[in-house]
């Protein structure tokens, strides 16, 4: 599927925000961090927000072209930690897990704790591209525009031979990421009273 795609910048984060609010709204991860729908649609987008100005600043944002997808993906180096911005306060991952909770959510502890829960898996070892989050837009669902938009940095991870990593937050997504030659690795997560998610890697391809 021919899909122009390119990398976004300040100017576009509004879009990426609405673009994955939108997307996640009824993922399974996201109900489970904000149970309450009516809490979810006021605080889910300052959640989505936070994770966006963070790949703004150290990774990078694909957007499709026309608006209707978007990609959040971090470089994370062998140790598994992506370095810490100018300004971000020193300290290990779960300094990093309180001060997004007391952002977005002060009095909500599973903020806190999937960034907690996510880390512990994480993959070290290998430098590798990390897809944070992707979503598209729900009026344009099922129609490849997703698959299109990950294959954009795959082909360039493979072209740089660069290893890629990512969570599924449902099985039917983990079905697609296997299509593009993500493996499960690990044991599937499984959130306290909540959802699975499941670690897949890509080794780069020749």
């Amino acid at each position: 599927m021919g899909v122009a795609i390119r990398t976004a910048d300040e100017r576009d984060r509004e879009l990426a925000v609405r673009l994955l609010d939108d997307a996640f709204q009824n993922d399974p991860v996201s109900g489970w961090i904000f149970p309450d729908p009516a809490h979810r649609r006021v605080t889910h987008p300052v959640l989505v927000g936070a994770f966006v100005d963070i790949v703004l600043a150290e990774g990078r944002v694909d957007l499709a072209e026309d608006g209707s997808a978007c990609a959040l993906w971090l470089p994370m180096p062998a140790d598994g930690h992506a370095e810490a911005s100018e300004g971000d306060v020193q300290g290990d991952e779960g300094d990093e897990a309180v001060r997004l909770r007391e952002a977005i959510d002060p009095d909500n502890e599973r903020v806190e704790l999937l960034v907690r829960l996510t880390e512990e898996i994480h993959p070290s070892g290998s430098a590798h591209e990390y897809l944070w989050m992707i979503g598209v837009a729900p009026d344009s669902q099922r129609q490849g525009l997703g698959a299109a938009l990950l294959q954009h940095t795959l082909d360039r991870c493979d072209r740089e031979g660069t290893a890629a990593y990512l969570e599924a937050s449902s099985a039917r997504s983990s079905t697609l990421y296997e299509r593009l030659g993500f493996n499960h690795i690990g044991r599937p997560l499984d959130l306290p009273d909540g959802p699975r998610m499941w670690p897949m890697w890509r080794e780069p391809r020749p």
